[in-house]
């Protein structure tokens, strides 16, 4: 195992955690940038974005079942989110570098970046099957991001007020056991109401049938285009998103590829 720095904090109350929800908007204004945020689909929930001056990953994965067939390349980040230890969000070992690894719920400073983790089931059990989930929010390249992570459980009156409004919203959408089906993954988008979707957590073509248990991102994109969202493919697996890009007042959904 290589020697990283791997911090797990406590839990926030809803109290402090309404106060710590202005942070990433206020700091911001603060520090307004203007080159904005690369986001990198390396697949499944795991993305790579780059702004700030800083790469951060999310969810790191071991190749296996719904991930067999991707490869996790050598970004070397200066800070890794895990959302939990399942195989396929908290792989932390097939990172390379020597990155500074947080992986529980609260706020936590790096740099120039406030992350903020909410737990949330990972399951419609109450977290009694799968544990919990970490959702994150951080502000890069002056443009706020909410990677939902594994999250299965509908949202609480605390989650609608703590993770509306983002700027980028990253959804699993492929249903199974640990994640949201499209029609959840569609409530979930017009509860948070954020000015883009990026689909995440569905099947892809490597994956192994007989052990993956996700559907397609296409079931998703059927039911937002009926929602009169705007839908499309990327082409690539990356692109820049900058907060002026954000500004109609349709909800876009941006569809990335992987690229082994």
């Amino acid at each position: 195992m290589k020697r990283r720095q791997l911090i797990r904090y406590g839990g926030v109350g809803l109290t402090t955690a309404i106060a710590t929800s202005l942070i990433p908007r206020q700091f911001s204004l603060a520090q307004e940038v203007t080159d904005g945020v690369t986001v990198q689909y390396l697949g499944h929930t795991c993305f790579l974005f780059t702004g700030d001056g800083l790469k951060v990953l999310v969810n790191p994965y071991d190749s296996a079942g719904c991930t067999a067939g991707l490869s996790l390349p050598d970004v070397q980040p200066d800070v890794v989110l895990v959302s939990s230890f399942l195989l396929d969000e908290g792989a932390v070992d097939k990172v390379q570098g020597n990155p500074q690894v947080i992986t529980e719920q609260g706020v936590h400073q790096f740099k120039s970046i406030k992350f903020q983790g909410f737990s949330m089931p990972h399951d419609l059990q109450g977290g009694k099957r799968f544990g919990n989930n970490i959702a994150w929010r951080w502000t890069q390249g002056g443009v706020n991001i909410l990677h939902l992570g594994g999250a299965a459980a509908p949202l609480t009156t605390e989650d609608k007020i703590l993770l509306g409004g983002a700027d980028i919203l990253l959804a699993p959408v492929g249903g199974g056991p640990k994640a949201y089906d499209a029609s959840e993954a569609n409530r979930v988008v017009k509860v948070l109401n954020p000015k883009m979707v990026i689909p995440t957590q569905y099947r892809v073509a490597t994956a192994d049938k007989a052990s993956c248990d996700l559907a397609p991102v296409g079931d998703f994109l059927a039911l937002v285009k009926s929602e009169n969202m705007e839908v499309a493919q990327v082409g690539t697996d990356r692109f820049e998103v900058k907060k002026s890009y954000l500004r109609g007042d349709r909800t876009l959904v941006r569809v990335l590829d992987y690229t082994s």
